[in-house]
């Protein structure tokens, strides 16, 4: 149950953001928003809650335990010198190991943050960078804009994001 509200709290908190971008316009009736923001908390638990689809992630690796480690190996192999990474690779191999399920959402999100660095990394490494030090090296941070990205980091991200051609 508490996992479940804590994935509902996540999705309110983005249905949240966007409503106050949207200002008024973003509370009444007549847009979507409002539906959204309502049915959040059951969206958290619409195909079982994200600590359910963690433990059967951890299950899933426990039981090919060559495969996880080759895959553990390849995600080290490709983001070995990003930020964060290799405690990362650290944290989800012990939390593989040891078959304790409370870990399970911190190892899945963490191996879902170590696939997204190294898939960056093959498009541009300060990009990957960026991503690494901001989701897996600095403290955890659930706000919307609270993370102290450089001015260079934000031309960057800009930049790909809306490119100039």
């Amino acid at each position: 149950m508490r996992a479940a509200a804590h994935a509902g709290g996540q999705i309110l908190a983005l249905i949240y953001e966007a409503m106050e971008c949207l200002g008024g316009n973003g509370y009444v009736e007549e847009g979507v928003l409002a539906r959204l923001y309502r049915e959040a908390p059951v969206n958290a638990i619409w195909e079982g809650s994200g600590n359910v689809v963690c433990l059967d992630v951890l299950r899933v690796l426990s039981h090919d335990g060559e495969a996880a480690s080759a895959v553990l190996g390849e995600l080290a192999r490709e983001a070995h010198d990003l930020p964060g990474c290799a405690e990362a690779i650290t944290f989800v191999q012990s939390a593989l190991s040891s078959g304790y399920e409370g870990h399970a959402r911190a190892a899945v999100e963490r191996l879902a943050l170590l696939t997204a660095a190294a898939a960056l990394r093959a498009s541009s490494t300060a990009v990957a960078a960026a991503f690494a030090r901001h989701r897996l090296a600095a403290p955890l941070t659930r706000l919307y804009g609270a993370a102290e990205l450089t001015d260079a980091e934000t031309t960057l991200l800009l930049d790909r994001a809306l490119p100039a051609d």
